[in-house]
């Protein structure tokens, strides 16, 4: 009896669990979301117009310092004095920096004094070398040391000029890295100079559009800071390798407004206009789905997206340059890709 009243609870227990499990799946397949093919997608589209090149393009870039460069001292010493600060112009040649030479001064006192006695010895062994009443070797031994007491002299010189720190190039001073009362030794760093009277300007450019570039052309670069500002930008370098995008680093040079407005690390854009007069359709390369091997667009026809088939023939900033697979008036979809597949219902803008 017992054991049959524990099949009945196993039993009753089993299907409590399955009516539990039951349930719990209904709620379930009420919360979890089911795509509906047949629900139509919104998405953002444009229609395609063909325009004759020249229409300006643009590449995004940055500007750096021509020269930045960390000035140290060549000798070692105290520093007594220091005549610029964080933010000073300088010019090349002026002085930076000051160092202590008393030191060096002594040692050049002491060496006069060494010299003068060398050439006493060297008259008075000339005399008594002519009367045979020394060896000549004497004589040469008094010579070479003067000759090294004279060198020394000239080293001590060149340590006693290199006490005072020059500016190598003009700039701004960026960085300050000592005081007065520190002290100075060769690699250690004393100042940042940075120089941005000229500026470099880098691009990264698609190997499809490197033809456009050749070297010492200008081409007008914007500032992003400065909207109506534009310089002229000289270019200076092609790169010869391309990084992992297979885009190729292209440098200009620019010269920098009167009052140096424009700072290293600012962003700014190369214009560059393309000369052919015939027709072409260019459309944004957000619009690109697929891989650049087969690059395809959604076209709208009959309230549906079409995938389709394009050849590109060009690349230009944000812009692409179709050679067919797209006519003038078609509609294309430039956003709302999500969940959008080929065929599917579509509703747009």
């Amino acid at each position: 009896m017992k054991y049959l009243i524990n099949i009945l609870i196993l039993i009753a227990l089993l299907v409590l669990i399955g009516l539990k499990l039951k349930e719990n799946k209904e709620i379930v397949e009420k919360r979890v979301f089911k795509f509906d093919k047949e629900q139509p997608i919104n998405v953002l589209t444009s229609k395609v117009k063909s325009t004759t090149a020249g229409e300006s393009q643009f590449i995004t870039g940055n500007f750096m310092s021509n020269k930045d460069a960390r000035i140290n001292s060549e000798v070692q010493g105290k520093i007594t004095a220091i005549y610029v600060d964080m933010g000073s112009y300088v010019k090349r040649g002026q002085k930076l920096l000051k160092i202590d030479a008393e030191l060096l001064k002594l040692q050049l006192n002491a060496l006069d004094v060494k010299i003068e006695g060398l050439k006493v010895d060297i008259n008075r062994f000339k005399v008594l070398t002519e009367a045979d009443a020394i060896q000549g070797i004497k004589l040469e031994k008094a010579e070479l040391g003067l000759k090294s007491a004279l060198a020394q002299r000239k080293t001590i010189l060149e340590k006693m000029k290199k006490t005072v720190v020059y500016a190598p190039f003009s700039g701004i001073i960026t960085g300050k890295m000592t005081e007065v009362g520190s002290f100075a030794a060769p690699q250690m760093p004393l100042f940042q100079l940075t120089d941005i009277y000229k500026l470099k300007f880098t691009v990264n450019v698609p190997e499809s559009d490197l033809d456009l570039f050749k070297l010492n052309t200008s081409h007008p670069v914007l500032v992003d800071a400065f909207p109506n500002l534009e310089l002229t930008g000289k270019t200076i370098m092609i790169g010869a390798k391309g990084n992992m995008g297979n885009s190729f680093p292209v440098q200009f040079e620019v010269k920098n407004t009167k009052d140096l407005k424009i700072k290293s690390g600012m962003f700014g854009k190369i214009k560059l206009s393309e000369t052919s007069y015939e027709p072409k359709v260019v459309i944004a390369a957000s619009s690109i789905v697929g891989s650049n091997v087969q690059p395809k667009v959604y076209v709208v026809k009959n309230g549906k997206a079409i995938m389709k088939d394009v050849v590109i023939s060009k690349r230009i900033g944000d812009k692409v340059i179709i050679e067919s697979g797209l006519n003038d008036g078609d509609i294309i979809v430039t956003s709302g890709f999500i969940n959008l597949f080929d065929g599917a219902n579509i509703s747009h803008k």
